[in-house]
């Protein structure tokens, strides 16, 4: 197959794009470190291997008609990472921008493409969901009200105009991706590994979270079963409260999980953006489950010896 990724570059689209080139798949990355319809092979993924793109989000990119026509599937992985810095006006700009153009940019590709590609995969986030407790949430629950959700729903609406092309559309509600080097999880894991871990704020929001080799393989699995289209929520089937994580955390640490960190604390030092760790959403992934999907690491003990490697 041809697979183009967007947002290949990083902590998931880099293990996704290896994966795939492995197995003998011509990957396409796309990439704005080049110069628009520029094209260069990585030495040592083989060939077809992998092909980085160059590339701009926006909608009169003919090189990104071009890069895209052909193509099996689309992955779109595009986006600012949420936690970088506070989110002011700025920022927030920034987050909508790098997220809503681009796949704005994609859908429109897709629809001038003389041979559309059969799927795709837009990456979206459980924010979707907003503040909603401890109700278990699957796809068909509505979205909620604060700044991720509103910025979930304008990113989901921007995918799904692919479908009227005739491309199945899916896009990817994700949880928190767990992984020892990347992602959230080495900032997670700092304090315990100076033994001042504990849980934020309260303890008794839910994180929803998820292995990176699970989501690797679900974003596979959405690929390969054309049954599949819509939200789906890419989480691990049991979440935990943020209390329960902290401690089976500071377990596979060797370390106690004692020191909770304050919620006026969090919000002094982060604004906004403390709502994300201070609330929480139970995403159960009903589709995935449905569909029989099979996770490697459905339970956070789990996941964690898998990480750790204990």
């Amino acid at each position: 197959m041809k697979i183009v990724v967007a947002g290949g570059s990083g902590f998931l689209g880099s293990l996704l794009c290896g994966m795939y080139a492995e197995d003998g798949h011509d990957v396409r990355v796309l990439t704005r470190s080049l110069p628009p319809g520029r094209l260069e092979h990585d030495p040592g993924t083989g060939m077809p291997g992998i092909t980085r793109v160059g590339w701009t989000s926006t909608a009169s990119d003919a090189a990104l008609v071009t890069a895209i026509d052909g193509a099996d599937a689309i992955v779109n992985l595009a986006g600012a990472p949420l936690p970088d810095a506070r989110w002011t006006k700025t920022r927030k700009r920034a987050l909508r921008d790098s997220r809503v153009l681009a796949t704005e940019a994609l859908a429109m590709a897709i629809a001038r493409a003389s041979q559309r590609p059969r799927v795709f995969v837009s990456a979206s986030g459980a924010g979707y969901y907003g503040h909603r407790g401890d109700e278990p949430l699957t796809e068909t629950a509505d979205p909620g009200d604060d700044f991720l959700a509103r910025l979930c729903v304008e990113w989901e609406r921007a995918a799904e105009a692919a479908s009227a092309d005739g491309t199945r559309v899916v896009c990817l509600r994700s949880g928190v991706v767990l992984e020892r080097t990347g992602g959230a999880l080495p900032k997670m894991s700092l304090p315990f590994r100076f033994f001042a871990g504990g849980h934020i704020g309260a303890g008794r929001q839910y994180v929803s979270w998820i292995h990176q080799l699970d989501w690797v393989e679900l974003v596979r699995w959405v690929v390969q079963d054309e049954s599949v289209r819509g939200p789906v929520n890419a989480t691990a089937p049991h979440p935990v409260t943020n209390a329960e994580f902290s401690r089976a955390l500071g377990r596979a640490l060797h370390r106690p999980s004692l020191i909770p960190v304050p919620s006026f604390i969090l919000r002094a030092a982060l604004g906004e953006m403390a709502d994300m760790l201070l609330t929480g959403q139970r995403v159960i992934p009903a589709r995935a489950r449905q569909g029989g999907f099979h996770f490697r690491y459905p339970e956070i003990e789990i996941a964690f010896r898998g990480i750790f490697g204990e």
